[in-house]
């Protein structure tokens, strides 16, 4: 009886700790990975954002399932800026709109991640 007890404590244990973690942001080496190939276009290299641009982004807008997710993205688009020249912010906020993503937020350098909802 006590094996049992133990077992069913252990396993609801396990559930709470997968769902738990299942639920953390979207980390920065995803987002950075995702946005990589469109920092041609944020620079004014390219007149539009890549088939691959807009592809991985739309597969980083499905992988959003909460607020937290989206801050999170945010966040790490706004570091990841500052570590290329030339991105202009006028040309990051076309992105969206040109790949057919609605992110819910400006997308800016100059956003607040913090009053994202």
């Amino acid at each position: 009886m006590k094996s049992v007890v133990f077992s069913m404590v252990l396993v609801l244990s396990l559930l709470y700790c997968f769902a738990h973690f299942s639920n953390a942001a979207i980390p920065c080496g995803t987002v950075d990975m995702k946005a990589a190939a469109c920092i041609s276009f944020a620079t004014g290299k390219d007149a539009k954002p890549s088939a691959a641009c807009c592809s991985s982004l739309q597969q980083l807008a499905r992988s959003v399932k909460s607020v937290d997710d989206k801050k999170a993205i945010c966040r790490c688009l706004k570091a990841a800026v500052k570590n290329f020249a030339g991105v202009q912010d006028k040309l990051l906020s076309q992105i969206p709109n040109a790949c057919k993503i609605n992110v819910g937020f400006p997308v800016s350098m100059n956003t607040n991640c913090e009053t994202i909802h």
